[in-house]
């Protein structure tokens, strides 16, 4: 039995590491937050180069508080902070600490954090870290804090105006009155038919902070009709000239889905009050899962948090089994699925299938790559775990003995548990040469568009897929094309873009094998043609809308132009959407 004294010693050790972690999130929180607010200033001067960096140092920062939170807990004690009965205790006071704190929720995964990184990922138990909220999420009175609502207005061009005023961006308008009558249009054409009160009886629910990505900034909002919502989502951009305007105006959900997508890198929004942000976008979008907005809000370790917390429910009130993903096998990756759950688990192999010649930590590196950069709608997010649990009886047998073949160094049993030890999570899509397979001749035309577009937009943000066949890119529900198949990709600028040498005799014509060198960085665009093979009619489609491709100038100018600091446009929402800023 444990002394008094002794156990007097322990809480006061466990107190002190709890105010160290504590004291960590509030000097990782303050840093993230003034990080963010300088995206209205980068936006204004249109340097598209800061934005880009800033969006690398915000993910950084965390990774670098955890480490440092961490390393400095050996300091304030002479205990072992690995001793769990020690972290219990810790996470018994640090849920005091946060009681009713504002954004208790990224509090207590940066807890989570701090214990990973000094523990063993295996020891998942809510007893040491939060695999549960210790509160209940509730909406204070002060919602409103978060938002201005504008009301008792008949005019919606006046209204409109002023919400565009109130964002007091400090670079002015292009042509204010332009714009405001085009909102207006758009506000008329989509909702108004729709609404059942007076317009003057509409509330309109702007957030008081815009939210930044890329090259825009987007002021956000709902329209309150008695008991319904609508979105109004208002992407504003810089002219680089001195002047702002608006581009459209989003007012139905499937395209403010669009722009919210997980194939889209995170917002930097002032939000100190995540969970508020949550709410009020999930009245907007109730399809998203938690995890989804609090990624696109800018916090992607909580929403691994709460993607695990949904992963465990809907385990819970799910009874299928994990399958082999449908398509064509990878030669690095072994992908499965749940059928009752729209996410793919892809781990890598032991030993990966002639001709790659790549490795695990080159493979890491690419997925790496990939969350630093920015997705410009056209890559799917990804989410990294270490000893991922899984109950063993919920695997189908065909699926045990494929991961069992490919990579057992991977795999822990533990009772009635699968471990595995690494592995990343990702939205489920239907593979694009699947899709063909039962596409209309107008569907093959739209997504053979749609994957033309995602190479050429992936390559002007200076990334080259590397593998190109058509199994590597999904459709979305929207029936959007993205890439997914991370292993092979590189910056364009890295690549050798060559012509094919003509041949010089009659055996280096009939040559099965290529004649000519190749380094390992060649890209020959020519041999592209040879991702349709099989499907005659996509080819056909493709080649019409996107013939460039194979051109080996195409590839040379987009270089040129990525040397000389050019940032790619490219938009969530289709181009014919853009207003006309000639009317």
């Amino acid at each position: 039995m444990t002394c008094p004294d002794a156990i007097f010693f322990r809480n006061s050790t466990a107190r002190r590491m709890s105010k160290t972690i504590l004291n960590g999130f509030r000097s990782y929180f303050a840093d993230y937050l003034n990080m963010t607010l300088g995206a209205k200033a980068r936006f204004e001067k249109a340097d598209w180069q800061a934005v880009q960096r800033a969006n690398v140092e915000r993910l950084e920062l965390y990774k670098a508080k955890v480490r440092q939170v961490s390393e400095l807990l050996a300091t304030v004690t002479n205990k072992d902070i690995t001793d769990l009965e020690l972290w219990r205790q810790a996470k018994a006071v640090y849920t005091q600490l946060v009681f009713n704190f504002p954004n208790y929720e990224i509090a207590e995964t940066f807890f989570n954090s701090v214990f990973g990184y000094i523990n063993d990922h295996d020891k998942i138990d809510d007893d040491l870290i939060y695999v549960l909220s210790s509160q209940m999420a509730s909406i204070p009175e002060a919602e409103y804090s978060i938002y201005v609502r504008y009301e008792n207005n008949s005019d919606i061009a006046a209204l409109i105006e002023q919400i565009l005023l109130d964002a007091e961006f400090s670079t002015p308008w292009e042509n204010l009155s332009r714009d405001v009558q085009a909102i207006a249009q758009e506000f008329n054409e989509q909702v108004a038919p729709h609404i059942s009160s007076p317009l003057g009886e509409l509330k309109f629910d702007i957030l008081e902070s815009v939210f930044y990505r890329s090259k825009a900034a987007y002021i956000i909002g709902r329209i309150v009709d008695g008991d319904r919502f609508f979105p109004i989502v208002l992407p504003v951009l810089n002219n680089e000239k001195g002047g702002l305007f608006v581009d459209t105006a989003i007012l139905n959900r499937e395209e403010m889905s669009v722009v919210f997508s997980f194939t889209r890198t995170y917002f930097m929004v002032d939000a100190p009050l995540p969970y508020l942000y949550l709410h009020f976008l999930k009245q907007l979008m109730p399809h998203k899962g938690d995890n989804e907005i609090y990624a696109s809000i800018g916090f992607p370790k909580h929403a691994k948090t709460e993607f695990y917390r949904e992963f465990v429910s809907h385990m819970r009130n799910s009874q299928d089994q994990f399958v082999i993903a449908p398509g064509i096998k990878g030669m690095v990756m072994s992908v499965f699925t749940l059928p009752s759950y729209d996410i793919v688990f892809k781990i890598i192999k032991d030993k990966f299938d002639p001709p790659k010649e790549v490795t695990h930590e080159i493979v890491r590196s690419k997925y790496t790559l990939v969350s630093r950069h920015d997705r410009i709608g056209r890559m799917a997010d990804t989410q990294e775990f270490a000893n991922f649990s899984f109950p063993l009886s919920r695997f189908s047998s065909e699926l045990m003995e494929e991961l069992q073949k490919v990579a057992p160094s991977l795999l822990h049993i533990e009772g009635d548990r699968l471990i595995i030890k690494h592995l990343y999570t990702e939205r489920r899509m239907t593979p694009l040469n699947l899709f063909l397979h039962k596409a209309s001749e107008e569907d093959t035309r739209g997504v053979m568009e749609e994957y033309g577009n995602a190479i050429k937009q992936l390559a002007a943000a200076n990334i080259f897929p590397g593998d190109m066949l058509l199994k590597n890119f999904g459709v979305t529900r929207h029936k959007r094309v993205v890439f997914y198949d991370y292993d092979e990709i590189c910056p364009l600028t890295d690549c050798n873009f060559r012509r094919i040498p003509e041949p010089q005799n009659e055996e280096q014509e009939m040559s099965l094998r290529p004649w000519y060198t190749v380094a390992a960085n060649d890209v020959f665009p020519e041999e592209f043609r040879l991702f349709f093979s099989g499907n005659p009619g996509a080819r056909k489609a493709f080649e019409e809308m996107h013939g460039d491709i194979y051109d080996v100038e195409f590839w040379w100018g987009l270089q040129e132009q990525i040397r000389n600091g050019k940032i790619v446009d490219v938009f969530p929402y289709r181009r014919r959407r853009r207003f006309d800023r000639n009317r």
